[in-house]
């Protein structure tokens, strides 16, 4: 299911989002509109398409996918060996992963989410998850730094990594993600926007035009990688925060 319109990726552009290059890794800072698995649209209309044509390597291994627009760290490996080192780490949990997110409402205190997820079976968009009983377990750690009456900066970690977690986590709190269009206000909104694209209206109904939600690290010194990599907040996020005085 297509999301607007094809983000085509420049070869400077991806050049610039790299934070660490090697040998065997390529960890890139993803933008927010910009999906991860390749595409019918060709090689630089997706993050693993782009860096195999950066690299001229045949296969490039994502170790793990951020929503499209997700933004932050994204980690891709160079070769099968360490594709599967890192993948198993990430599989058992010992690689860590830290989140940015702005969720609507005040969270007043750290909340720790321990329901199970599973498909939205019944909504409007085939792609959602929700809390069910009969769903995987899903744990998610809200912590927030930052607070207004109307929204919320907070740091977020999983001990799980179910689908859409953090997203479906927050709107069960009662405190979605900002800009959400599958689980803020109304799931309809985002075939609305699969429709229409961008309108007047839909910014008024979720203020910003992607969900706010950034990787702001990934811990892989478990696995003997001597890097935390890290990736400050993006400007629209940046910009949003000073806006609504959720600046640190």
């Amino acid at each position: 299911m297509k999301q607007g319109p094809v983000r085509q990726i420049a070869a400077e552009e991806l050049r610039s989002w790299i934070l660490h290059e090697c040998d065997r890794l390529l960890v890139i800072n993803k933008p927010g509109d910009v999906v991860c698995h390749p595409s019918k649209d060709g090689p630089w209309s997706s993050l693993v398409g782009a860096a195999r044509e950066y690299t001229g390597l045949a296969t490039m291994h994502l170790i793990f996918r951020l929503d499209r627009e997700t933004s932050g760290v994204v980690v891709l490996a160079k070769d099968a060996r360490m594709a599967s080192r890192l993948q198993k780490a990430m599989q058992e949990r010992r690689c860590q992963k830290g989140y940015t997110a702005i969720l609507t409402g005040k969270l007043d205190v750290p909340t720790s989410v321990d329901q199970p997820l599973g498909d939205d079976e019944a909504g409007p968009v085939f792609i959602k998850t929700k809390v069910r009983p009969d769903g995987q377990r899903a744990v998610t750690h809200f912590t927030p730094v930052a607070s207004t009456a109307t929204f919320t900066r907070a740091d977020v970690s999983t001990e799980t990594g179910r689908k859409h977690q953090i997203r479906a986590h927050a709107a069960w709190l009662g405190h979605a993600l900002v800009g959400d269009k599958i689980y803020g206000p109304d799931a309809r909104l985002f075939l609305e926007f699969i429709e229409t694209g961008w309108t007047d209206s839909l910014a008024r109904q979720l203020v910003l035009p992607r969900q706010a939600l950034h990787c702001a690290s990934i811990d892989l010194t478990a696995v003997g990688l001597e890097t935390v990599f890290t990736a400050p907040l993006p400007r629209d996020l940046e910009a949003f925060c000073a806006e609504q005085q959720l600046t640190l």
